[in-house]
């Protein structure tokens, strides 16, 4: 059974219709994207998924079980969060604060901690910046404190939406890298992305949307081979 199953989703803005019969299945394990143009409908699939918004027709499963009404902090305590576009990081809470914050369904304060010290781990440059107001850091730093605050949730699955967006080169290879390895360390991950070559590149499986529909789908390489993708989103 998949860990995530995401069946003939249909999504309306009032009367548009945003997402026309979106079908996505993740396993346990997987990094699984999902590219295409602005606009074609993938940060609203992340936005039904995670609860934000409900689908008038279709449902989504979480480990086989219905999300339905559920609200979204409900959502987030069942293991999945989200990195939500333009990281959304609590910009007048210090970096400490922001973590803190990610681990806000959750009791075992031990664990808390030694998680903590993880995301220290991980993002070592977030151990100089603790105590400093979140909102000043560079962007590459502030996609570091999005991630970290959702990885301080336990998710078993992690959501992300356009990680890359507006960093330097050399920060959008830091980031790829670090989903390789928060997926290593056993964290399934849904990944939204425009830069569609390195999505691909990490991807067991990939969804190419259009126009609130899914048009292709495949495994990550054989995407990355097809003509068609590559005329559309490789250049």
């Amino acid at each position: 059974m998949a860990l995530l199953e995401i069946d003939d989703i249909h999504v309306f803005y009032d009367k548009i219709e945003a997402l026309k019969g979106v079908s996505i299945s993740v396993e346990t394990g997987q990094i699984v994207t999902l590219v295409g143009a602005n606009g074609a409908g993938k940060t609203t699939t992340l936005r039904a998924v995670s609860g934000l918004l409900r689908p008038r027709q279709g449902e989504v499963r979480l480990d086989g079980v219905g999300l339905g009404e559920t609200p979204p902090h409900e959502i987030a305590a069942m293991g999945m969060m989200q990195v939500p576009e333009g990281r959304r990081i609590f910009a007048r809470l210090t970096v400490d604060e922001n973590l803190a914050m990610g681990a806000f369904t959750r009791k075992d304060r031990r664990e808390v901690a030694a998680d903590r010290e993880r995301m220290l781990a991980l993002f070592p440059r977030l151990r100089e910046r603790l105590k400093q107001i979140a909102g000043t850091l560079s962007g590459g730093e502030q996609q570091m404190v999005a991630t970290a605050r959702a990885l301080m949730g336990r998710p078993r699955m992690l959501l992300m939406d356009e990680p890359s967006m507006g960093l330097s080169p050399v920060m959008v290879d830091q980031v790829f890298e670090t989903i390789r390895q928060i997926n290593e360390q056993g964290v399934t991950i849904l990944l939204v992305e425009q830069n569609a070559l390195m999505a691909l590149s990490i991807a067991d499986y990939g969804y190419v949307m259009e126009s609130g529909r899914i048009v292709l789908t495949g495994q990550g390489q054989d995407l990355i081979d097809d003509e068609s993708v590559q005329r559309a989103y490789l250049g």
